[in-house]
């Protein structure tokens, strides 16, 4: 569900290394992908990570990339936490165009927002904010932007008051 099937076929003709963090049931399927494409040299696989050791891999990424499978009603309207993830980091990223992510990226433009996530659109795009270092700086500052309004801290506030107006009309 993590469109890995198409992101790796797509490094063929993208000029960066992608690192995948993580495990799950599709590995050994992605690993054999790599194989069968030759790109041993351009993807490398983690493993699963403590959080902090994530956190510095995000920390350390030029471009993040957020695809999720629409497979089903949850995948489509939900947001990944790697969404969040490379948005506090202040990275830019690529993901799809669900309406979560499009409610989210009109306010704060800090992602490409991708339609249709084949390997040959996913290699595009990433080429294009590899080689535009002005959009990818505005990017950057939009995500500087929005975690100053999407975190915990902000998110927190409207928990506490939405759990306050519900005991208070039972009163």
């Amino acid at each position: 569900g993590r469109s890995l099937e198409t992101l790796i076929p797509a490094m063929h003709s993208v000029n960066a290394q992608l690192v995948i963090c993580g495990d799950g049931n599709f590995m050994q399927q992605a690993k054999k992908l790599v194989t069968q494409h030759g790109l041993q040299d351009k993807i490398v696989f983690t493993g699963y990570l403590e959080p902090a050791q994530l956190k510095t891999y995000t920390l350390s990424a030029y471009i993040g990339v957020a695809l999720v499978d629409d497979v089903g009603l949850n995948s489509y309207y939900s947001l990944a936490n790697r969404f969040f993830d490379y948005m506090h980091a202040g990275v830019p990223q690529i993901c799809v165009d669900y309406p979560a992510y499009r409610h989210i990226v009109d306010r704060y433009p800090f992602a490409v927002l991708l339609s249709d996530i084949s390997s040959e659109n996913l290699s595009k795009a990433l080429n294009q904010l590899l080689a535009d270092e002005q959009r990818y700086s505005e990017l950057q500052r939009q995500c500087l932007i929005a975690r100053e309004d999407l975190n915990w801290q902000c998110e927190e506030i409207k928990l506490v008051e939405f759990y306050k107006s519900i005991f208070a009309s039972r009163g």
